[in-house]
This record gives C-alpha cells, sequence and structure tokens, in this order.
C-alpha cells in the first residue's frame, strides 16, 4: 500500500465529510471527489464505514502530534489549555457541513464511539494534568475538584454538539465553543493565570 497516497486520501476524505457531510455521500461520488480509482479505492478501504472509521483514526493521530509539537512550545499549563481550545475551535472552523456530526453519531456510531473512547483516555487524564499543574503553579484556583472540572470540560463537548440546544442552522458550533469554554476557563484562572494568559484570552 502507497502510504503517502492512503494519508492524502484520508486527509482529503476528512476535508469532504466536514464540508457535504456523509451520509448523503454514496461510494461512487467519494471516489469521484477522491479522485482515484475503484480498484485503488478497495485496496486501502473495505467500503464507506471502514473509510469514515480511518478518516477519524487518522485525525485523532494528527491531533495528538499536534498536542505534542505544542507542548514542547507552549511551556505554562494555562497557555497549554487555552492552546488546546484555539486547536479546538480552528478545527471546528473547518466544518462547513453542519451535518457532519449528526451523520456521524446517526449513521457512523462506532466512528463516533472512537471519538468519545478518545476523550475518555486521551483528553481527560491530559486536561487532569493541566489542571493539576495549573493549580501546582498557582495559575489556576486551588480550591477547583480537578477530577470534577476535567469532567465538566469533556461534557461541554456534547453540550456544544447538541443539535437540540444549538441546532447548527442556528448556531456556529465554533462559536458556541468559544463561548462556552472561554468564560469557564478565565473563571478557574487566578488573577496570575489570568496575566499569563492575557495574550490568549484577547485573541479568541
Amino acid at each position: 500500500m502507497n502510504t503517502t497516497l492512503h494519508d492524502t486520501l484520508l486527509e482529503e476524505a476528512l476535508r469532504l465529510f466536514q464540508t457535504k457531510g456523509i451520509a448523503d455521500l454514496s461510494i461512487e461520488q467519494i471516489m469521484s471527489a477522491l479522485d482515484v480509482s475503484a480498484p485503488t479505492f478497495r485496496e486501502m478501504f473495505r467500503g464507506k464505514e471502514d473509510l469514515v472509521m480511518q478518516t477519524m483514526q487518522h485525525d485523532i493521530a494528527r491531533q495528538r502530534r499536534e498536542h505534542t509539537q505544542l507542548f514542547e512550545q507552549v511551556p505554562t499549563p494555562v497557555g497549554r489549555l487555552l492552546s488546546l481550545l484555539e486547536f479546538g475551535i480552528r478545527d471546528l472552523r473547518k466544518v462547513k457541513a453542519p451535518q457532519y456530526f449528526s451523520d456521524l453519531i446517526q449513521h457512523h456510531p462506532q466512528a463516533w464511539a472512537m471519538g468519545l473512547q478518545h476523550l475518555d483516555d486521551y483528553s481527560y487524564p491530559q486536561i487532569q494534568g493541566l489542571l493539576n499543574d495549573g493549580v501546582v503553579q498557582k495559575q489556576f484556583r486551588g480550591d477547583i475538584n480537578i477530577a470534577l472540572v476535567s469532567k465538566i470540560i469533556i461534557e461541554m463537548i456534547s453540550l456544544v454538539l447538541n443539535e437540540k440546544i444549538f441546532p447548527a442552522n442556528r448556531y456556529d458550533v465554533a462559536e458556541v465553543f468559544r463561548s462556552v469554554y472561554l468564560y469557564y476557563v478565565r473563571g478557574l484562572c487566578t488573577e496570575e493565570g489570568i496575566k499569563a494568559a492575557a495574550a490568549y484570552f484577547s485573541r479568541m
């Protein structure tokens, strides 16, 4: 298998799904949009469901690589947490199809479950560690319940993506994400933390 072609197809497929949605695209339309022949497609993917699953896996791996690079560049816990939120806002702004998340949830529950598992296994302990470091460095308030706040931050993702509360035809999901998280994180900060994160708050 051509790894470079495989990665390129996954990246293009993600952009396609985020632009057009998933459910309404046939395999033929997907292959045409990706400009790939049927034999080549079948060599790499068992079908549409497998493509969606691999796309999710590829994007999760991309996020983890970006986070590793970010942590090498940003030294403070509050800066790291707010940078993660910036990354989240940036990624959500790439989603142009309002039905993208509902398509995942309704039509590709295995891929959606993989994303949720990533939050539990990776994002939750990551946030918990940042909060703990921030409390030690007096950037986050010392009276916060770290485990509970970490859980709230993760669960607020479900709130942001809940179509019944924030229908995509009325609300920009990236702006909802920003509004929910920015003020919440600011409330966790000490005065020292707010000063350390001033540049982040001003540009988010």
